[in-house]
């Protein structure tokens, strides 16, 4: 039986979204190419038709998955409130409790500087985006002024919600994640 092209198109973003959620879970070099296709109701021998190696699927998964996390933000007012409700969203107990469905940087960024440089240029890219995105929230006449500004809030938040996720305690990490929001909200005034 032969497929047409949306239906090949369908089945490789089901891989995609497949792979986004075990590799966030699982870490990408614990997420196997089995286990992906098994998630996505695939047989393994399904994955050459529409990757050509691990590698090419992790690469397309970040930027699936930075596309997708860019996209929720621009759906935010294109303001400080906007930019305020994605951090708000960003370091809540919700994202934190819920890595799979999560952000990408917070849940691979570990194993994203061991990758390939071609993966982490994928990587680059699509982040620099979203980081142009916020940085045109903090200031809109100099956004070339405001990217590391925007990658200093983008770095606090990741790296709060990734020690938030490894604590034991669950009250510490909430007091972790209040703290970290405060902060970064802090960031945003003092920008004004």
């Amino acid at each position: 039986m032969r497929y047409g092209k949306d239906h090949k198109q369908a089945t490789r973003q089901r891989i995609i979204e497949a792979a986004g959620r075990r590799f966030k879970e699982d870490g990408i070099d614990g997420a196997g190419v089995a286990a992906v296709m098994s998630d996505a109701g695939l047989t393994n021998g399904a994955f050459y038709g529409h990757f050509t190696s691990k590698e090419d699927l992790v690469a397309n998964v970040l930027a699936d998955q930075l596309r997708a996390q860019r996209q929720t933000l621009e759906a935010e007012p294109s303001d400080r409130a906007g930019l305020e409700a994605f951090i708000r969203s960003y370091l809540s107990p919700q994202h934190r409790d819920q890595c799979a469905e999560g952000c990408p940087s917070a849940a691979l960024l570990d194993e994203i500087v061991r990758r390939p440089a071609a993966t982490k240029r994928v990587f680059t890219d699509e982040l620099t985006r979203s980081i142009d995105d916020i940085a045109s929230r903090l200031d809109p006449t100099h956004v070339e002024a405001a990217r590391t500004d925007a990658l200093t809030l983008f770095g606090l938040m990741v790296g709060t919600l990734q020690l938030a996720r490894a604590l034991t305690d669950r009250d510490l990490s909430d007091q972790l994640l209040a703290r970290g929001l405060e902060t970064a909200l802090k960031l945003l005034d003092d920008r004004a």
